[in-house]
């Protein structure tokens, strides 16, 4: 656990006592602070209590001579309405930061890598730290990957955090200056919490903020999406540092793409063919490729020689839920993409294969299934589950895709596996790729994961599902 010495003393206040804040309050508890600790739910107030964390109502409590407001990112501060505990924090002058920004200013001497987009920010930030951990560096890696930051173990200056950061807690980490970040992607999500597209992509720009950073920071930047080649214009006039396009689509002048299924560092004029990214079974497809180009762009401005990232490339495990290959019956393969939670991110995976009986459904995001009409053709077959089925039955009509109403996982996971097998087309794939939170029917995307990884493990023995 990081140690929060410097707060000592201090009156501290954390809202939301879920994972990354209950951390923050045990930390704060450790370190002599004064806590003053609140969740509105009763899941946060059982974890309190199970954690012996005393509750304080912050509705209620008097916020003056209060050093900061540690806020949960999944609580809004400001759209679409600020939660009143934000707001009366905010009316008190109460700087309202993450648990990211006690981690930076405990621990600033150590390197800061952060990896953010609205896709494959995750994989990315694996990735990277696979890749850096590989070469012997004390790595931690973690934030909204699932790792609270203050769980970290307290790393010096020869030491690397790979953050993965989502808008909100960019928002919330005005201190954090990385020496190298990236930024993938923009397409719409999250709307609600920023007000807009404009105030999502500002949040996202934040991840090339100036912090406490020591000497030069590099901006690594995909340029595939209008708003972020539109980003990198504005980076070349702004930024201090070194800016460096990365691109899935094609080489990048004095950058780093992917020609033909060839990673190529084009940098400094020297076009140079750095390894076949077709052959890597955990990175498959445009999305990663784009992934993998990150990844290398981040550790070469690390110091990180070549020969270390290709044996990372090659060894990296790849991530659960993220086109994870389950397993394989009768010739028919079982991929988990249960991460996919919008249009954009189902997209990736269902370039990647053909035929596809496709696993679709769930709490549906605002823009729906829009963008996927040119992948339908590799579509054999689609499944519907959870509150999204009538509404993408609707779709799916529209554009000639037959379906089944499924309902639940169970029923899904048994009807695709029975229309690939009876069908005998090659190569089949039953894709999980929801395009929809999860939220109707699970607490979030990995136990939606793990339900499907069970009911084709349960086909595999046999048993009925």
């Amino acid at each position: 656990m990081i140690d929060l010495g410097h707060l000592k003393g201090k009156k501290v206040a954390v809202m939301g006592l879920a994972r990354s804040g209950l951390t923050a309050a045990r930390a704060l508890r450790q370190a002599g602070a004064d806590l003053l600790a609140w969740d509105d739910g009763a899941g946060g107030q059982k974890a309190a209590a199970e954690a012996g964390i005393a509750l304080t109502n912050l509705h209620e409590a008097d916020f003056t001579g209060v050093h900061a407001l540690v806020l949960s990112p999944g609580i809004p501060h400001t759209w679409p309405t600020p939660n009143p505990v934000a707001a009366r924090a905010k009316a008190a002058g109460v700087p309202i930061i993450g648990d990211v920004e006690l981690l930076r200013q405990a621990r600033a001497e150590a390197t800061y890598v952060g990896i953010t987009g609205t896709n494959g920010k995750s994989t990315t930030t694996a990735l990277t730290a696979h890749i850096i951990a590989g070469t012997g560096k004390p790595t931690q890696v973690g934030g909204n990957l699932g790792i609270p930051a203050l769980s970290f173990d307290p790393l010096g200056a020869d030491g690397v955090y790979v953050l993965e950061m989502s808008s909100y807690q960019l928002e919330l980490t005005p201190s954090l200056g990385f020496d190298a970040a990236v930024l993938l992607n923009i397409t719409p999500d999250h709307l609600d919490r920023h007000g807009g597209m404009d105030g999502y992509i500002a949040a996202k720009k934040r991840i090339f903020q100036k912090g406490l950073n020591k000497g030069t920071q590099v901006a690594v930047i995909g340029i595939d999406d209008p708003h972020c080649a539109k980003m990198a214009l504005e980076l070349d006039a702004e930024f201090p540092g070194k800016v460096i396009r990365i691109s899935a689509e094609g080489p990048v002048p004095d950058g780093i793409g992917v020609e033909d299924g060839v990673l190529v560092d084009d940098r400094g004029g020297h076009h140079h063919p750095v390894t076949d990214l077709r052959v890597l079974p955990t990175l498959p497809g445009k999305h990663n490729w784009q992934n993998a180009a990150a990844a290398y762009a981040l550790c070469r401005s690390a110091g990180i020689n070549h020969a270390d990232i290709l044996d990372g490339l090659r060894t990296f495990p790849g991530l659960a839920h993220r086109q994870s290959l389950v397993g394989t019956i009768d010739g028919v393969r079982f991929v988990n993409d249960s991460k996919a939670t919008n249009a954009d991110a189902a997209a990736k995976a269902l370039a990647c294969y053909r035929p596809i009986y496709w696993i679709l459904g769930g709490k549906a995001k605002d823009t729906g299934l829009d963008g996927l009409d040119e992948y339908m053709p590799a579509v054999a077959y689609a499944f519907l589950i959870g509150d999204a089925t009538e509404a993408f039955a609707k779709w799916l009509d529209a554009r000639g895709v037959p379906y089944t109403r499924c309902g639940t996982m169970d029923v899904a996971v048994k009807e695709a596996f029975a229309h690939a097998r009876q069908e005998r087309r090659d190569h089949p794939v039953v894709l999980l790729s929801p395009a929809c939170a999860s939220f109707d029917q699970y607490p979030n995307f990995e136990v939606r994961g793990d339900d499907f990884t069970a009911r084709v493990r349960a086909l595999c023995d046999g048993e009925n599902v």
